[in-house]
């Protein structure tokens, strides 16, 4: 089955070029990234619940995600900064995964209106190096993806 999410990744670049198109309004779609209660829904998944231990959703916010097993273990953290935090158009935000040896990347999602019902979401992801770029591409970072925006889909169909 074809991946919805598309990732461009040129050779010899420090930066993805991610797009993906919803059959969701933009204030929708732009929401899910904005309200942590949405956030926690769509990046959880059967191994771990995502769980925003603090969510400071504008200019100069910061954030803290966690997901946690079964168990009761933390098994991912990463936090970041808000920079620039548009409703339904734009967000620039740092990512920093915890205890990876990813370093900082600087991301930025637009939010585009396509029609009512539909929109795309275009992420810019820079990353230090290319060689950090790569190795992310190595892990299962694609699919990943495209399984969160399909979560992302499923739940706020509910909500149109």
């Amino acid at each position: 089955m074809e991946q919805k999410t598309k990732i461009n990744a040129e050779e010899g670049k420090q930066e993805l070029m991610i797009t993906r198109e919803f059959d969701l309004p933009v204030e929708l779609l732009f929401k899910a990234h904005a309200e942590p209660e949405l956030l926690e829904q769509w990046m959880s998944n059967p191994y771990a619940t995502a769980k925003a231990v603090k969510f400071e959703a504008k200019k100069h916010g910061s954030y803290q995600l966690e997901s946690i097993d079964a168990n009761g273990k933390v098994v991912f953290k990463s936090n970041g900064t808000f920079h620039e935090f548009i409703p339904n158009k734009k967000i620039t935000r740092t990512f920093e995964m915890e205890n990876a040896p990813m370093g900082v990347q600087l991301e930025i999602y637009e939010f585009e209106k396509l029609t009512d019902n539909t929109s795309k979401l275009n992420m810019h992801v820079i990353f230090e190096s290319t060689a950090i770029r790569d190795e992310l591409l190595k892990m299962p970072f694609a699919q990943g993806l495209s399984m969160a925006h399909n979560r992302i889909q499923e739940i706020l169909n509910k909500l149109k």
